[in-house]
C-alpha cells in the first residue's frame, strides 16, 4: 500500500470550496488525468454515490471505479476505489487563516499485474506532483471567480 498526500490552500471558505467540490460531475473539468466521469445509477451525490472513471496519465490508461462512502457537506468526502488499483481516498476541508486547506490523501495498492509495490513509489511521486497541479488548477476556480472571469 502507499499513501499520497497533498494540500493546497484555497482563499475562500469551507463552505464555499464546498460547494464546488461536491459537484462531483465537474471533477474532470480540474483533475487532468480524469477523461470524464460516468455515474451509476441515479445518485450524484453524497454516499452510495458509484462512478466511473476513465483515466489517462501519459501513455498509462486505467478505469477507475469510485464508490462514495463518506460525505459530510463542508468537511469530507470518502471514496472506496474498487478498479485496477484498489483503496481509500478523500478529500478534506479544514479552515486556514482567510480561507481554507484542501488535503486530497490515498491510500492506494497496485497488484502485482500492475507492478506491485514497484509501481506504487513510482506512482506516488508522479500522482503526487499531479495531483498537486490538479489542486492547483481546483483553487483557479476560486480565483476566477474573485474576478469575475471564467
Amino acid at each position: 500500500m502507499t499513501s499520497i498526500r497533498v494540500v493546497v490552500h484555497l482563499p475562500v471558505s469551507p463552505a464555499t470550496a464546498w460547494r464546488e467540490l461536491e459537484r462531483l460531475e465537474t471533477h474532470p473539468e480540474w483533475m487532468a488525468e480524469a477523461e470524464r466521469i460516468d455515474f451509476v445509477g441515479p445518485r450524484t451525490r453524497g454516499v452510495g454515490t458509484t462512478m466511473v472513471i476513465p483515466t489517462r496519465l501519459g501513455p498509462l490508461r486505467t478505469t477507475d471505479v469510485v464508490e462514495v462512502v463518506t460525505w459530510e457537506p463542508h468537511r469530507e468526502i470518502g471514496v472506496q476505489h474498487m478498479g485496477a488499483v484498489s483503496g481509500t481516498g478523500r478529500f478534506t476541508l479544514d479552515p486556514d487563516g482567510d480561507g481554507c486547506r484542501i488535503t486530497w490523501s490515498e491510500e492506494l495498492v497496485f497488484p502485482p499485474r500492475l507492478g506491485g509495490r514497484a509501481a506504487a513509489r513510482l506512482a506516488a511521486v508522479v500522482l503526487r506532483r499531479v495531483w498537486r497541479r490538479d489542486l492547483g488548477r481546483f483553487a483557479r476556480r476560486f480565483s476566477a471567480a474573485a474576478t469575475g472571469s471564467t
